[in-house]
């Protein structure tokens, strides 16, 4: 929750000079790098069948380029705060798609607890959603923010597959990470994007946080607890990491705090512990 709640802020400094399609690339590259060192370090299994590497590529697809690169597209017109509002619906998605995908029941006390969470945050964000002009690029930015979040979910269903497979997470994340990178590199080329990379300090600091803490710690442990508790229950984690994001925004952005967003704590609080006090999902 932790790597995740910190890297909206350091997304936001990523974007400016360099594509979003390069920037999202060089992260998985490095990403992907540590994670092969990690399995190989487990000695985890690192050969697979075509069959497993075709969900591989799936999930490179939806969870470690599609899901990145429209948002962080999305971040030219929309506040961070914003963006992790429509994530958090994440929440929500995954409840729905793992009954469509695997049958698995909707419990009324796990949707409650998302729905909630989802309107803790909004209340939390309420100012930056209200200084919000609907316009052209604002469209364009909330449609980016829905479609990568739906990727995102998309994402999840394929690990959580992967999972019952038998496939370790830390195996599965390394080859997913690095058929996004492939898959990143050739929108790249089509595009014409340079790969070059943006050498100031913020760039370079922020990719390295990316890297680590929001990439190989956040996704080992967020996928790790995918296959435990299910999709359902896991995807309330996009709900409480938008509170991370607030803390930080309040000891570097000087955000301050408002009555609702302090309702939307609470709310977001009580959805957790309807979650967490509902059966395995």
């Amino acid at each position: 929750m932790f790597g995740w709640g910190t890297s909206w802020y350091a997304m936001k400094l990523q974007v400016g000079t360099v594509a979003p399609e390069v920037s999202v690339m060089w992260r998985f590259v490095l990403a992907a790098l540590v994670m092969f060192a990690w399995a190989a370090l487990r000695r985890l299994p690192l050969r697979y069948p075509p069959a497993d590497h075709a969900r591989f590529a799936l999930l490179g697809l939806l969870l470690f380029s599609t899901n990145f690169v429209l948002f962080y597209h999305g971040a030219r017109w929309l506040p961070s705060g914003l963006l992790s509002v429509i994530f958090s619906l994440s929440s929500v998605g995954n409840v729905l798609l793992a009954a469509a995908l695997f049958g698995t029941r909707i419990e009324a006390k796990v949707v409650g607890g998302a729905l909630l969470g989802a309107g803790g945050v909004a209340l939390i964000f309420w100012p930056a959603l209200a200084g919000t002009r609907l316009d052209a690029g604002t469209a364009a930015g909330l449609a980016l923010g829905v479609v990568g979040t739906v990727s995102f979910c998309l994402g999840n269903m394929v690990s959580a597959r992967l999972q019952q497979y038998r496939v370790p997470v830390i195996a599965a994340t390394a080859w997913g990470m690095a058929y996004g990178v492939l898959l990143l590199a050739a929108a790249s080329l089509v595009a014409g994007h340079s790969f070059a990379i943006d050498l100031s300090p913020a760039y370079v600091g922020s990719m390295l946080w990316l890297v680590g803490p929001s990439s190989v710690l956040a996704f080992a442990a967020y996928l790790t607890l995918l296959g435990r508790i299910g999709p359902a229950r896991a995807g309330y984690v996009t709900v409480l990491f938008p509170l991370v994001a607030l803390a930080v925004s309040t000891a570097v952005e000087a955000y301050v705090w408002t009555l609702p967003a302090i309702a939307g704590v609470v709310l977001v609080l009580g959805g957790n512990l309807l979650v967490l006090t509902s059966r395995r999902g």
